[in-house]
């Protein structure tokens, strides 16, 4: 999770260095920036899942392991991290290809294109020098930035069902009975600090749920307003 973050803090940090920016930017980059610390916290409780789970008294035990492994047969936080990279993608996707009008934009202005047929093609210059894109303007910019969004929506719903149908009812009970193929014998098993675990995916359910909220008005919001007035 360390490598994660140090890896996302040039990524993080285009929000505010960027050169280029359109509707909402900073949001997303704000909600990547709480997700990736929810994250992390999230991510506390369940660093030693393995020490916490115990069967009979017999912590070290091959039949607790096979317990254990027939308990957490699903993924957790490596789909976790997994799902939060491709919601970085998503963004991203965007990033791209405000790079590719920015770099299109400078090449016109280079050969002399005048700032009224700049503004033309969906982009403008505000009074810092930050090329901003008009998505009044442009039809197709304004379709994939509702893609981008859109498939932001699909994977934080996807994250939701993990967290609450993978993980979550693992963590609801106190108790939980193993008969394994190795060990014939009934064994009766549970997760320490389970209330914790539990804070934890709600916390993270909370956040991704906000998300979606957020996401389905500003499509809501961008349909009405951009696309209707075209």
């Amino acid at each position: 999770m360390a490598a994660i973050v140090t890896g996302l803090i040039p990524i993080l940090r285009t929000a505010v260095d960027a050169t280029t920016t359109y509707k909402c930017r900073s949001l997303w980059f704000g909600f990547l920036c709480l997700r990736l610390v929810i994250l992390f916290l999230a991510q506390v409780p369940f660093t030693k899942l393995d020490a916490d789970f115990t069967c009979n008294g017999t912590k070290d035990s091959i039949c607790s392991k096979d317990c254990y492994n027939r308990h957490f047969h699903r993924p957790m936080m490596v789909a976790w991290n997994f799902i939060y990279v491709l919601v970085i993608l998503s963004v991203l996707l965007m990033e791209l290809f405000t790079s590719h009008l920015r770099s299109q934009a400078q090449k016109r202005s280079s050969q002399g294109v005048t700032d009224v047929e700049l503004e033309a093609q969906a982009v403008s210059t505000d009074p810092r020098g930050r090329m901003v894109i008009d998505l009044h303007r442009d039809r197709g910019t304004m379709g994939l930035y509702l893609v981008s969004v859109g498939l932001r929506i699909l994977l934080e719903a996807w994250f939701v069902y993990v967290l609450l149908s993978w993980n979550l009812p693992t963590l609801n009970n106190g108790l939980y009975e193993c008969s394994t193929d190795i060990c014939s014998e009934l064994h009766v098993c549970v997760v320490r600090a389970a209330p914790e675990k539990r804070m934890s995916i709600y916390a993270l359910a909370s956040i991704s749920g906000m998300v979606i909220i957020c996401s389905v008005l500003f499509c809501m919001y961008s349909i009405a307003h951009y696309l209707c007035s075209f």
